[in-house]
């Protein structure tokens, strides 16, 4: 698969980064966990989400629509909230106790949206948004690294 030297024009701010073979996806969409009990959730999502933490690579390849074909960045996931330092653009997400994974990224008027799962080492799933181009959608891959 090729990549674009071109930022997608749905995240125009954002550098396009090299695929590391066919890296994290977008992390993520938050997934929410039905646990009774405010205590017990808190305690059932620190120790079943606390097992995605740490540092991911996020691939978003474009299916239909004008951005660009694909576009890699890096995550973090933090007590099971996704993270990333994309100084251009808000990631904010989180990964349920079973690996649900639910993400928004919004830069400026530009934003998309995704869901899928990860394992404890990759994942991949959908994401739809809107940019300065139009509507977008495809899919996402993630690896941790």
């Amino acid at each position: 698969m090729q990549q674009s030297s071109q930022p997608l024009s749905f995240f125009a701010d954002l550098k396009p980064r090299r695929p590391v073979c066919l890296g994290l996806a977008a992390v993520v969409i938050a997934a929410w966990t039905a646990v009774p009990g405010a205590a017990t959730a808190k305690a059932a999502r620190a120790g079943m989400a606390g097992r995605y933490d740490g540092n991911w690579n996020v691939l978003i390849v474009t299916q239909a629509g004008g951005c660009d074909q694909a576009y890699s960045f890096p995550v973090q996931i933090v007590g099971g909230r996704v993270q990333s330092n994309v100084a251009t653009a808000t990631i904010t997400g989180s990964v349920g106790r079973g690996g649900g994974v639910a993400v928004r990224l919004s830069s400026g008027a530009s934003y998309a949206t995704g869901s899928g799962r990860l394992s404890l080492s990759s994942g991949g799933g959908r994401w739809s948004g809107k940019g300065s181009s139009g509507v977008c959608s495809g899919r996402w891959e993630a690896t941790r690294t």
